[in-house]
């Protein structure tokens, strides 16, 4: 797939993705909000400049495998599949439909792009740790890219398979942490703190990249670190906002399991929207007549 080194363009790819989050949440009327859009950025620079993958050949031998083990942000993954060519944009309003491709959780084999079934917390840190093995058994050149949330990390399973990677060195595992802070029913210091987590990862013998999560060229530059890095397996530590570019959803906890209905979508994509206007440089009130006569903002 050919790559978008554009920082500018890579961000307006992000927001994008958040527009249709909402438009699938309210049409869904369940599922996760604030984790998806939080990590649009990073997803946007993953499926668009990081991974060696091609659409239309989603089981490419060589092709980088990405385990999304926090199954719950499955939106933000669905879209960027989308936006990617996997599949059409317009079956992702089938969201947790009956009968629908695109589950509450990732299914494996029910849409092209998807590595494993994952909706158990921690259990996608075994299967990750035991692809990258297998890999490096294999003599494969192929990465293995492991999405984590930060609440996930209160699952003992994760630290067994932390301890496992460590020991057999898999540095063609590159471990990504959407560290935003909140968990269903709290915030992650009050449910089971995690802090001083970089300090947790190195003391498992892994190697720790610490970003914003919401800033494209860190994410950029951490993630081409990653996989240059030779002797341990990485985790990038990613920062971020849940809620990300939805005032009244940002860091409150309550939108991590929350879907927004038809009048909070309409607001949500708005304020999406004028932030694209500002990473065009366009007037905000011209962009967004732009937007609804092309029925973004529906």
């Amino acid at each position: 797939m050919k790559r978008v080194t554009n920082l500018k363009e890579l961000e307006i790819i992000a927001d994008e993705i958040r527009e249709e989050i909402i438009k699938m949440l309210v049409e869904a009327g369940s599922g996760h909000s604030g984790g998806p859009l939080g990590m649009s950025d990073v997803f946007a620079a993953l499926y668009f400049n990081i991974l060696n993958h091609d659409p239309k050949k989603p089981a490419l031998e060589g092709r980088d495998r990405l385990v999304l083990s926090n199954g719950h942000i499955c939106p933000v993954l669905y879209v960027t599949l989308a936006k990617s060519g996997y599949f059409p944009i317009s079956e992702l309003k089938t969201l947790r439909k009956l009968g629908s491709r695109l589950q509450g959780h990732p299914h494996l084999h029910a849409l092209p792009g998807i590595e494993t079934s994952t909706g158990p917390l921690g259990q996608g840190t075994s299967v990750a740790a035991g692809m990258a093995y297998g890999a490096k058994l294999d003599n494969k050149s192929y990465k293995i890219f492991l999405s984590m949330g930060d609440g996930e990390l209160d699952e003992g399973q994760c630290w067994e398979a932390f301890m496992f990677a460590a020991k057999y060195k898999l540095d063609n595992l590159i471990g990504f942490v959407d560290r935003n802070n909140i968990q269903i029913d709290g915030t992650t210091d009050d449910i089971m703190p995690l802090r001083p987590l970089a300090d947790k990862f190195k003391a498992f013998n892994w190697h720790v990249i610490e970003i914003n999560g919401n800033k494209m060229k860190q994410i950029l530059n951490a993630f081409n670190q990653a996989k240059k890095y030779k002797g341990k397996p990485i985790v990038i530590i990613c920062n971020t906002i849940p809620g990300k570019g939805v005032g009244f959803m940002e860091k409150r906890f309550e939108w991590h399991g929350k879907t927004p209905n038809k009048e909070e979508a309409i607001k949500a994509l708005h304020q999406i929207c004028e932030d694209e206007c500002k990473i065009r440089g366009l007037d905000a009130n011209k962009c967004k007549a732009l937007l609804e006569q092309s029925g973004r903002l529906e």
